[in-house]
C-alpha cells in the first residue's frame, strides 16, 4: 500500500459513497481519534483470535472458550470491547449468548494487513536470498 493509502481507505470507510474520495476534505482530529480507537480494539492478539473463530459463524461463549483456549473472564472482557467497537453482534437465547461478526469489514481489514505482510516478506526474502 502506498503511503497515505491507509488514511484514504479509512476515509472511504467513514465517508462511503463518493466516487472521488480525493475530492473530500482531510479527516478531522476527531475522526482520526475514532479510527485509532477502532484499530486499538484490533491490537490485541486474543481479540483477533476471537474474531478469527467467529469467521466461521455464530458461536456461544462456551464454543469460543473451547476453540481459543482463553479463560472465561478474558473472553468476556474481549467480547465486550469488540461489541462496543462494533466488530461483533450478540444475541441472547435463554441462558446462552451467541456472538457473530457484525459484518465482513473487519475481515477485509485483516486481509489487507495479511496482504501487506506477505508483500513485505517477499521483499525481505529477495533481499536475503
Amino acid at each position: 500500500m502506498a503511503p497515505g493509502s491507509t488514511l484514504l481507505y479509512c476515509y472511504m470507510v467513514i465517508c462511503p459513497g463518493n466516487a472521488d474520495p480525493m475530492a473530500r476534505k482531510p479527516l478531522s482530529t476527531e475522526q482520526l481519534g475514532f479510527i485509532a480507537h477502532r484499530f486499538k480494539a484490533l491490537s490485541e492478539p486474543s481479540r483477533l483470535e476471537i474474531l478469527n473463530t467467529l469467521r466461521e459463524g455464530e458461536r456461544t461463549v462456551s464454543e469460543i472458550l473451547e476453540t481459543t483456549g482463553l479463560g472465561q473472564a478474558n473472553v468476556s472482557k474481549h467480547l465486550q470491547l469488540l461489541h462496543a467497537s462494533g466488530f461483533v453482534d450478540r444475541r441472547k437465547d435463554g441462558a446462552s449468548t451467541y456472538y457473530r461478526l457484525a459484518d465482513g469489514d473487519v475481515l477485509r481489514l485483516c486481509e489487507l494487513m495479511c496482504g501487506r505482510l506477505e508483500a513485505e516478506a517477499r521483499v525481505k526474502k529477495r533481499l536475503f536470498a
